[in-house]
């Protein structure tokens, strides 16, 4: 059974840097063929009670043990925990970037701009700027390394309870958002392949070919 995300990350950070506010981005659709991709933030104040009880040996957050990347828990699951990542969050955000701006950007610079519009929507919301940004994988597309804050953790989203919480967060919207362009696009499956090119996406994209919410600087086979 898959380990939960723990606080361990942003202990760790916080205790180098003598930090509070740590946020976490994950992003979802990379590699979809259609939609937008979608980065999520989410940020934790560790001075907030239920962080700053939580045991520094564990790392296990009680109110939220259980949260893990969104890949590795059932869609029901997902729902049941949004609310309570919403609760405990100081500030959170869902960001989506358009297939043409995909296009025109490149996946890395809509990741980008993506990321850099939810990291300012969260500190509108905080009032104050972040302390320190954790980053899955292990290549900052956010900065480019310009930023001191912002640290790339390998399988963040596994092990980073902020990132798994982004995760969640955004994979629950976007599929929300390929539902919705599953019934004005019928044909293509969105609703179960979430625009990922599946075996029924290709097949549809060959007899009902290409649509606006096709990524058309991507291989679409068509």
């Amino acid at each position: 059974m898959p380990e939960n995300a723990t606080l361990l990350p942003e202990l760790a950070i916080a205790a180098q840097r003598n930090v509070r506010y740590i946020a976490g981005i994950d992003e979802v659709g990379r590699g979809a063929l259609a939609g937008p991709v979608s980065i999520g933030v989410v940020v934790f104040d560790l001075a907030a009670p239920v962080f700053a009880q939580t045991p520094k040996a564990s790392g296990v957050c009680s109110q939220l043990d259980g949260v893990r990347d969104s890949k590795l828990l059932s869609a029901k699951a997902r729902q049941r925990w949004h609310p309570h990542i919403c609760e405990h969050a100081a500030a959170f955000s869902v960001q989506h970037r358009a297939p043409r701006e995909i296009d025109s950007l490149g996946i890395n610079g809509a990741l980008r701009a993506a990321g850099l519009a939810g990291l300012n929507a969260v500190e509108v919301q905080l009032g104050r700027p972040l302390d320190a940004v954790i980053l899955d994988g292990s290549y900052d597309w956010l900065t480019h390394g310009a930023s001191p804050r912002v640290q790339t953790m390998v399988k963040a989203d596994i092990k980073a309870l902020t990132v798994a919480c982004a995760s969640v967060l955004a994979k629950l919207e976007r599929d929300r958002l390929m539902e919705e362009l599953a019934a004005e696009h019928p044909g293509y499956g969105w609703d179960s392949n979430r625009g990922y090119g599946s075996q029924g996406h290709r097949s549809a994209l060959l007899e009902l070919g290409v649509t606006a919410q096709h990524r058309l600087s991507w291989n679409l086979g068509v």
